[in-house]
């Protein structure tokens, strides 16, 4: 046990001594950092009001087009080309002509720039415009936007967690996220520390270290040694990136006085409601200034995403992806070790990564397909509970709630499949590390799990 120990010692130290692996442990969470703030000084320094010259010689839209706070109106009077000659001498966004027409045919309107207009500006106006001639229908045909709008229903579930713990709420979005971002990381760091004790074992090889090291230890000691030391390296960098991370935006936060952007959750909620509120806010005039409707949706759903993520049991979350972190590690690593020992080079490892990635990327794309949509599906259940995919698709199923027999189930297999898969990768690596120039293919490697050295 004790070379195990100076093995893991050696594989630890090794790299996180590395320039690479200082330089990535600090550049990464400066660059979230970045990502998390940088929107939101975008939003701060850019002054992204925009203001329109109007012509309106068909008169349907005198005082009816309103300034809002990103977007003003300038009526003018006049001719065509007087109002193109006024608009040449400002430097105001566009020119909006509406010539005489009809609210039945309303053709012709035409918006003038000194250079391309952007999409944006183009939409807004046309919403802006097809709005107002919506009202003026409307009120043609007898009916108003405010009896219209007392006749539609806008209904918001809320969605409760009965269980044995008493009443919970429940928000779909932000257990669907907590358990998709524990699956990316599991999956991504498989694949990057994998590969990494892949190609520490053919440098180890080509190189001939590996003879004087299996003059003192076992190959299997060394494997192991290798595996577990790597291991720690990933952890010690995952915690490293989560505390800085949280140091470098609460102190971009605070230099520049501007708060982190919301979770994607939040971005993707915020904005149904932002463009719910917009509408009231234009079709209620009764609105108030201190309390606008638009402001009042982005605050409750801010407070329901705050809600979600309170509501989430964290503790078993977070002690759900350390084990299935280094449990589903620990079971491709060793099979990435036995690829590297297998082989000469790096170019020879396509034909065996191919059947071991295989079982991770089906894995990584049902959880989308499949088991965000039925959770406690059987597709769910088996993929959860066989040891090559549980890694990935018990982290999705965990938010939402999973049996403790479950649980403990795909555990257990998981960690037989670890001791399993350790046992094909110890014997093809004890015959591997010590062979050299000859090419290996599957009839080989078969031969290999039962030769006695």
């Amino acid at each position: 046990m004790s070379k195990v120990w100076l093995i893991i010692q050696r594989e630890y130290l090794t790299r996180v001594r590395k320039k690479s692996f200082i330089i990535m442990t600090l550049l990464t969470p400066i660059l979230l950092a970045a990502f998390m703030i940088l929107p939101g000084l975008l939003i701060t320094m850019s002054g992204d009001t925009e203001t329109v010259m109007v012509l309106d010689e068909s008169g349907l839209f005198e005082d009816k087009l309103q300034d809002r706070e990103d977007l003003k109106f300038i009526p003018l009077a006049g001719s065509l080309e007087q109002a193109k000659m006024a608009y040449q001498e400002t430097d105001y966004t566009a020119l909006l002509y509406i010539p005489e027409m009809s609210i039945d045919n309303p053709q012709g309107i035409t918006l003038y720039g000194k250079k391309n207009t952007s999409l944006q500006t183009q939409v807004r106006l046309e919403n802006t415009l097809e709005k107002e001639i919506e009202n003026q229908r409307f009120l043609a045909s007898g009916l108003d936007r405010e009896t219209l709008d007392k006749i539609e229903a806008n209904v918001k579930l809320s969605t409760i967690n009965l269980s044995g713990e008493g009443e919970k709420d429940n928000n779909a979005i932000i257990t669907s996220i907590a358990g998709v971002a524990g699956a990316v990381i599991i999956y991504f760091f498989i694949f990057m520390y994998g590969v990494q004790i892949m190609r520490g074992v053919i440098e180890e090889k080509t190189s001939r270290i590996v003879e004087v090291m299996i003059s003192s230890v076992k190959p299997f000691q060394l494997m192991m040694g290798k595996i577990i030391g790597i291991a720690a390296v990933g952890l010690t960098q995952f915690l490293l990136w989560i505390v800085l991370s949280f140091v470098a935006v609460t102190a971009v936060s605070a230099a520049f006085g501007i708060d982190a952007a919301p979770s994607p959750a939040a971005q993707f909620a915020a904005g149904q409601a932002a463009a719910q509120g917009e509408e009231e806010e234009e079709a209620t005039a009764t609105s108030t200034v201190d309390n606008p409707p638009q402001e009042n949706e982005v605050a409750n759903t801010i407070s329901d995403v705050k809600r979600g993520f309170a509501n989430l049991n964290i503790a078993l979350i977070f002690g759900c992806f350390l084990f299935y972190f280094l449990g589903g590690y620990l079971l491709y690593g060793s099979l990435f070790g036995a690829i590297g020992a297998a082989v000469d080079n790096e170019t020879d490892t396509q034909q065996f990564m191919m059947p071991i990635t295989i079982p991770l990327i089906i894995a990584f794309i049902m959880s989308y397909s499949v088991v965000l949509k039925n959770p406690d599906g059987p597709v769910a259940f088996w993929m959860s509970i066989i040891p090559l995919t549980s890694p990935i698709v018990m982290m999705v199923r965990v938010p939402f709630g999973v049996p403790a027999w479950e649980l403990l189930l795909s555990m257990a297999l998981l960690i037989a499949g670890f001791i399993f898969t350790t046992w094909i990768a110890s014997r093809i690596y004890r015959v591997g590390i010590l062979m050299y120039g000859k090419k290996i293919n599957y009839k080989e490697l078969s031969k290999w799990l039962f030769y006695r050295v």
